[in-house]
């Protein structure tokens, strides 16, 4: 430590208050000062003098919210009181109950309240010792939680350092935004994956990740509310509190009151009954607190929960029904989803007939059977879902819900792709139910980077029957498209240009797009190394696939069965008389400036999407992985990294910024 510079500690401290400051200005108080570029500017100059000098990396540094910490399990850890939960109710009578006994315990004829949102998620306890984040436990059985301060490192709300430097314990929630529920549950769908079936489910399944670098990536927030010992630090009111979180750094809900009027908090809560939906997040209800610490200690608590704190829970949006049927969907990406056909019931203003069961697995964990009265809700208050059965209600008659043993659409078989997956799937890579996600994939930039073909026109090619199967992109006619919607002679011209430019991709992004189960991108390429063309990998054997580095038992199988296939091997003859490129390279060569050279990519970058700087340095030769390792040359570093970049600090590996790598282009 000696050796390193005086100047250089001063400015790595310097840099780290400074974004510290700005973080506050941007996530907490929502009121920047400074412009995107010019924070990237002094993150870039932090994480360039981290690389240089690692020995004076500290867990409060800015650069380690990324994530990347693998746990192997989380270790217990004990309150410092008591973390209870709080009573609730649903009605204003109750209310008025507890607002009388509050004040005939205190013996006041008024008591003021502070009257907080109840914010729909993941209770977490916050320590923190000289202003520096120390611990971060969840609820566990109120008396012990577990250790998850790596994963809370990732929320951005939660400052690493406080604005002043004292020792204080904070209380609060972790949630996840309705934007970001809806943005997961996209991507899980097009992967395949069983959906969150809400906001709260999401960030709590979130941070019981043992890899941090999954946390970092799902955007979590927080809003904090409590401080254990007040008075330690001069608060005597709730009110007071809350400003106090401000001041020191933390994320506090703007939107609370203060009143000794009951009437004044059942307007607060009917107001939020008709107006949570305008909300970024989910709230369930209002907590309704006692706001002078004197008195919320004169209270004092039950086994369970504070008596001076109540919950004013909005009403409940279920509803029971029976389940008169189950139909069996199959999805884009041949997910098998159950479907509970119901008796026809009002739920948040609209006649519901149809739920999700989820998954086969849910149906039995829940003893779901057809004939079954049961509870449903709207999940994320958009999709029907049924939460139980009522079993007191069963007459003998129900029946089980079978999982089935066929594809409902193709007839094809079902399985899970891995032992650990709930989903099941129809493995047939030709079923119809399927073939919009095949096309989508067969045009993407990652495949034959079709431009102008999106959802929108695939849905209209499909259901018209113009495109039976991917090979029939290539067969499409001007007369085809200009009668579709949206379309008219130039765009019809530009995609045909498009689709006709594509018969020259290289061999790697044939591959990819026939949507090989388990053949990605990065497989395709090595596939296409190896092979040299697509008659020799549908020749191949299971035994000649697995002498290939990279290539698994699945992997292997999957190809084999896939070209024994009659429906592949007539896409292939279509492909094949449509002058698409079954070999090699593209026939337009590129210059192989990085040949040689193997990069790994980590974080967003500003200028290209993964897939397409991974494509771009493959066409100048250069290899990509996916994990760093000694071999690996160069990691390209976007914002928000991941664990691949202390993996590189690690090895001592180059680490470049998407402006060096272009730079680098130029000069090879």
């Amino acid at each position: 430590m000696s050796q390193i510079p005086k100047k250089i500690l001063e400015e790595i401290e310097k840099l780290r208050e400074e974004i510290e400051y700005h973080n506050y200005r941007y996530y907490i108080l929502n009121d920047p000062v400074i412009t995107d570029q010019e924070y990237d500017e002094l993150m870039k100059r932090l994480i360039e003098l981290e690389k240089k000098y690692p020995e004076l990396v500290t867990p409060d540094s800015p650069t380690q919210r990324v994530g990347g910490k693998v746990a192997e399990g989380f270790k217990k850890v004990r309150h410092s009181i008591r973390m209870l939960s709080l009573d609730n109710t649903y009605s204003e009578e109750e209310l008025k109950k507890f607002n009388e006994r509050i004040k005939r315990t205190l013996e006041i004829e008024k008591v003021e309240y502070v009257v907080e949102l109840k914010i729909d998620g993941f209770s977490v306890a916050l320590r923190y010792k000289d202003g520096k984040f120390e611990q971060g436990i969840t609820r566990g059985d109120g008396i012990t939680g577990e250790d998850i301060t790596e994963n809370l490192k990732t929320v951005k709300s939660i400052p690493l350092r406080l604005r002043k430097k004292i020792n204080v314990e904070v209380r609060g929630e972790v949630y996840m935004s309705k934007d970001e529920f809806n943005r997961i549950n996209q991507e899980r769908m097009k992967k395949g994956l069983p959906l969150f079936a809400n906001p709260r489910n999401a960030a709590a399944g979130t941070m019981r990740q043992f890899d941090s670098s999954v946390v970092a990536r799902r955007n979590l927030d927080s809003f904090i509310y409590y401080v254990i010992d007040p008075e330690s630090h001069g608060l005597k009111t709730q009110s007071e509190t809350l400003k106090f979180l401000k001041s020191i750094g933390f994320k506090v809900n703007p939107n609370y009151i203060v009143t000794n009027e009951l009437g004044e908090i059942i307007d607060y809560w009917n107001y939020w009954i008709e107006n949570r939906k305008k909300l970024a997040y989910n709230i369930d209800g209002l907590v309704i607190k006692v706001n002078k610490i004197e008195y919320q200690k004169l209270l004092g608590e039950t086994a369970k929960s504070p008596r001076w704190a109540i919950a004013f829970k909005f009403p409940a949006e279920q509803v029971r029904t029976k389940i008169t049927g189950v139909t069996v969907q199959v999805g884009r990406t041949g997910v098998l989803t159950p479907v509970a056909e119901l008796e026809p019931v009002q739920l948040g203003g609209t006649t519901v007939k149809r739920a999700s069961l989820h998954n086969f697995d849910y149906i039995k964990a829940k003893d779901i059977k057809i004939g079954d009265t049961v509870l449903i809700e709207k999940a994320g208050e958009i999709i029907p879902q049924v939460v139980k059965s009522i079993k007191e209600l069963r007459t003998g008659k129900e029946k089980d819900i079978e999982v089935p043993t066929s594809c409902p659409v193709c007839g094809g078989k079902v399985g899970k792709l891995k032992e650990d997956e709930v989903a099941i799937r129809c493995l047939n890579p030709h079923c119809p139910a399927k073939l919009k996600r095949a096309v989508e994939i067969f045009v993407s930039r990652e495949a034959m980077n079709i431009e102008g073909i999106g959802e929108k026109l695939i849905d209209q090619l499909i259901d018209k029957g113009i495109v039976k199967d991917i090979a029939d992109i290539y067969y499409l006619t001007p007369f085809d498209l200009i009668p579709l919607e949206r379309m008219g002679p130039k765009a019809a011209d530009n995609i045909l240009k498009a689709i006709e430019k594509s018969k020259r991709s290289p061999l790697h992004k044939l591959i990819t797009a026939l949507g090989i189960p388990f053949v990605g991108s990065k497989t395709a390429a090595v596939l296409a190394e190896h092979f040299k063309n697509l008659d020799r990998l549908a020749k191949a054997s299971y035994e000649e696939l697995m002498e290939i580095e990279g290539i698994g038992e699945e992997i292997a199988k999957s190809i084999v069965e896939y070209f024994l296939s009659d429906k592949t091997k007539e896409i292939i003859s279509k492909l094949k008389k449509a002058g698409v490129n079954m070999s090699g390279e593209a026939k337009e060569e590129e210059e192989k400036s990085l040949k040689g050279l193997r990069f790994v990519v980590t974080g967003t970058l500003k200028n290209y999407t993964r897939s397409e700087i991974e494509e771009l340095i493959r066409k100048k030769g250069g290899m990509v992985s996916n994990s760093v390792s000694k071999k690996t040359d160069y990691l390209i570093l976007g914002e928000n990294p991941g664990s691949k970049y202390q993996k590189a600090l690690q090895l001592g590996t180059k680490v470049i910024t998407e402006e060096e790598f272009e730079k680098m282009l130029k000069r090879r």
